[in-house]
């Protein structure tokens, strides 16, 4: 069956970022799966996320404007949900970005919105059609 198993995130401190990902995750209807020492897993839809810390790390720094991840996109419900989401974030610790174009910085098309954490993730919260 086609479609992601899982997608593992390398996060330079994650405590630093938890309550972060863990508002955003549980509000777009991921479970805390797993959690041990440096990580914890989401699960959603039959795949899952895992954010770590590994000591591997070749940077401390992620930039999404590097080779590599620039960013996860996640259904994030319909419109009002994904209103509801953007509303919150910035008190959550997601900044906001393309805020003059939301929900249209996709194109007239697509209504989504774009975070941005304190250690440089970026993701997009899609409004289903």
């Amino acid at each position: 069956m086609p479609g992601f198993h899982h997608v593992e995130l390398w996060i330079s401190d994650l405590d630093a970022v938890r309550s972060e990902w863990r508002w955003v995750l549980t509000r777009l209807g991921f479970t805390l799966d797993s959690e041990w020492s440096g990580g914890e897993s989401w699960a959603a839809g039959g795949a899952y996320l895992t954010l770590t810390t590994s000591p591997n790390l070749s940077d401390a720094v992620h930039d999404r404007r590097r080779a590599g991840l620039n960013h996860l996109a996640f259904q994030g419900g319909d419109r009002s949900d994904v209103d509801a989401i953007m509303a919150e974030a910035a008190s959550r610790g997601w900044h906001p970005l393309y805020a003059d174009r939301y929900p249209h910085a996709g194109g007239d098309q697509h209504y989504a919105g774009w975070l941005e954490n304190a250690s440089g993730f970026k993701i997009e919260v899609v409004a289903e059609r």
